[in-house]
């Protein structure tokens, strides 16, 4: 993909949910809640400071995140939909 975000923004893939609770119900589609899970695909430089130094992200590429139900900016790359977010939206990072 020919895409870097700028600054401190990372564009994200979002991991899917089950489609089968624990108990063995299957879950339509109009029924689902977007995942709120994602792996990175690319990060930006980083936002620089007051002094112009900048600031690297701490998150890279291939981790594995959580954030916010309303966070980012939807969109589609090459046919795939992703989302673009500051790193300041990003919860956690899943070990």
């Amino acid at each position: 993909m020919d895409f870097t975000p700028l600054h401190d923004r990372v564009l994200v893939r979002r991991i899917e949910a089950d489609e089968k609770t624990a108990g063995g119900i299957i879950i339509p589609d109009t029924a689902k809640e977007k995942p709120q899970e994602g792996e990175v695909i690319a990060v930006g430089k980083g936002a620089k400071d007051d002094d112009g130094d900048r600031i690297e992200l701490d998150v890279k590429v291939g981790d594995k995140i959580l954030f916010g139900k309303w966070s980012g900016t939807e969109v589609k790359l090459n046919g795939e939909d992703l989302i673009i977010m500051k790193e300041s939206d990003i919860l956690g990072v899943i070990a």
